[in-house]
């Protein structure tokens, strides 16, 4: 793997020299995009807006603008604005992972410890081991400031970029129901789960459709035909709930 960032995290006084690496990598198909009439490749070009010809991405620059006029931007110009942040992971407090909701949550990565600092490393994590809390704090990636928050998975840690309160709507416009539901069906709901219920190990859930997917392709490569799905409704709306419900437990116990 390669390091998408390299600075430290920071809590107290203490400083630990770490590397960055994504903790993530796509699991569908990498499909081209081709053009219908004889599947050439579709390039996309960076073109200059006003001479129409192609800019190569060594002389490309970002701006910004103010008053109908671009201000360029450096690299410079972006660690300025907060030198500290584009090179500090910053814990500002610990607390119970619990606290943060999961709709915060964005993006996973790996954090590893330069030789120097694999000791404070580790006494990070066995720490937050112990104490069953997380760091929460701040840094800059890719010129862009976001929360984080630090926890420890197994004998690594992990940091979760985290989105800030007003990145997330309000649910003012949403329409849900109202009222309660009936006792029985509230009994039958909890049977229910609670069936469904049991060790939990994600490791149990494939990407089937990306394999389905590539079986179809194959299939068409061979020039088979595909046979057309059929889909099995579940629900009607002029069915009983409560009929739904005990179809479901007695599909339960019978499996």
């Amino acid at each position: 793997m390669r390091s998408i960032w390299t600075g430290a995290i920071g809590f107290g006084l203490v400083n630990i020299p770490i590397k960055m690496y994504s903790a993530v990598q796509a699991s569908e198909l990498d499909l081209d995009m081709l053009d219908k009439k004889d599947h050439a490749n579709i390039r996309f070009k960076r073109v200059n807006e006003n001479t129409g010809k192609e800019v190569a991405w060594e002389n490309i620059v970002k701006g910004y603008k103010l008053n109908d006029q671009y201000v360029v931007l450096t690299d410079d110009d972006f660690a300025k604005a907060s030198p500290e942040k584009s090179k500090i992971i910053g814990i500002n407090e610990f607390v119970e992972e619990s606290a943060i909701d999961s709709i915060y949550y964005e993006t996973p990565y790996y954090l590893e410890p330069d030789k120097s600092g694999a000791k404070a490393y580790a006494l990070l994590r066995d720490a937050l081991h112990k104490t069953g809390k997380v760091g929460f704090g701040s840094f800059v990636l890719r010129n862009k400031e976001g929360l984080c928050l630090i926890k420890p998975m197994e004998n690594i840690l992990v940091l979760c970029r985290i989105r800030w309160a007003q990145e997330i709507r309000t649910t003012d416009e949403i329409n849900v129901p109202g009222g309660s539901p009936k006792p029985a069906e509230m009994k039958m709901a909890i049977e229910l789960i609670n069936q469904l219920s049991g060790p939990f190990d994600i490791a149990n859930y494939k990407d089937t459709y990306t394999d389905e997917l590539l079986k179809i392709i194959k299939a068409k490569a061979k020039g088979k035909k595909i046979a057309e799905p059929k889909l099995k409704v579940v629900h009607r709306q002029s069915e009983d709930l409560l009929s739904q419900l005990k179809a479901s437990l007695k599909g339960r116990k019978a499996s």
